[in-house]
């Protein structure tokens, strides 16, 4: 049975007036003019939400968490797909919509840039968004070891971080980077473009989050995210995969990391995909789960996991085995009172510190 993306979108819009829409800042690693994020972009202001677009000029995938500012006041180059000339300012918008930004920096640093100087004039000062979104990205972004290697997880753990709580979209790559200028209206399968099918997608659920938002509270607790993983959408050839359902997942189990692959006839190495042991233990969280990457590879599913920005291991039997033959040359404080004054707040006091 064909999935109904115009039934779909009607229902959302419906379903949105028994929750009170969001203001989003909104960001990604392929640059603002990708097709994915500005039809993303276009459905969430269609569900009624109030939404800042500041994106990277051009493509940054693979600058993880960094952040790296400009040190110029103008564009040394063109934007992609030429959407900005050289010359132009570090950070702009759009001609028609200064909701729509870009900025001369990595993923996290226009995740900074929205937060402390776009969102403030635009919304005005000491104005918050209720959530950051990313991408979706044009690639996956599967297990551990691409969650601190991707701009799109990076931008989103920046404002995690920050105290915003924030959901990384990802994609499978089939047709690769396309400008937001290519997006189709009809297709080979007669289903939506795949970058309006990621969109309509990751608007369902953060229409189904604000749903279920508790009055008066955040979406998420503090330091809290989403990862999520779509597979590759083939409607501009076929309907194989046009509507993938959402399975909740971990971010371990079945993840890949690098080996480092040396070719003799060339004489350099490349990379290859290797399972990582360390990557695939189930240290925190449910173990019941499925891996995201294992659901994803397996067919036309979506992969949503619940990530946090402690980075702490958890207290139990391998924490203190390793603090344990780390005495006596690293002590604890004795002075307990050392321990109050740099200790870190529990859920409850860091939520209320962060009103």
């Amino acid at each position: 049975m064909r999935f109904n993306f115009a039934l779909a979108a009607t229902l959302a819009l419906a379903a949105l007036p028994g929750a009170s829409p969001l203001r989003i800042l909104l960001g990604n690693d392929d640059g603002w003019a990708e097709a994915n994020i500005r039809e993303f972009y276009r459905l969430l202001k269609r569900s009624g939400h109030d939404v800042v677009l500041v994106a990277p000029v051009v493509d940054n995938s693979g600058q993880g968490g960094r952040a790296v500012f400009t040190n110029s006041e103008t564009l040394q180059g063109t934007g992609e797909f030429n959407s900005v000339q050289a010359g132009a300012p570090s950070l702009g918008s759009f001609p028609s919509d200064d909701h729509i930004n870009y900025y001369n920096g990595t993923p996290a640093a226009c995740t900074f840039v929205g937060l402390d100087y776009v969102l403030p004039k635009i919304w005005g000062q000491g104005a918050k968004p209720d959530l950051f979104v990313s991408g979706p990205n044009v690639g996956t972004n599967l297990g551990g070891f691409l969650f601190t290697l991707s701009g799109t997880i990076g931008s989103t753990y920046a404002a995690v971080g920050r105290g915003i709580p924030g959901i990384a979209f990802s994609g499978g790559s089939l047709y690769g980077h396309r400008s937001y200028e290519l997006v189709n209206k009809t297709t080979k399968s007669g289903f939506p473009d795949p970058a309006t099918v990621y969109a309509q997608l990751s608007t369902d659920l953060v229409n189904q989050i604000a749903k279920t938002r508790k009055k008066g509270k955040p979406l998420f607790p503090l330091g809290y995210g989403l990862n999520v993983n779509y597979p590759s959408i083939t409607s501009l050839d076929n309907n194989t995969c046009v509507n993938p359902k959402f399975y909740q997942t971990r971010i371990t189990g079945g993840a890949f990391s690098d080996f480092a692959a040396y070719n003799n006839a060339t004489g350099v190495f490349n990379y290859q995909n290797i399972l990582g042991d360390g990557l695939n233990v189930c240290i925190n969280g449910n173990c019941e789960l499925p891996g995201e990457t294992d659901v994803v590879n397996s067919g036309c599913n979506s992969a949503v996991s619940v990530f946090t920005v402690d980075y702490d291991a958890p207290n139990g039997k391998g924490t203190s085995g390793i603090q344990h033959g780390l005495k006596p040359l690293v002590k604890y404080y004795k002075d307990k009172g050392s321990y109050k004054r740099f200790a870190a707040p529990g859920p409850e006091e860091a939520e209320r510190r962060h009103k």
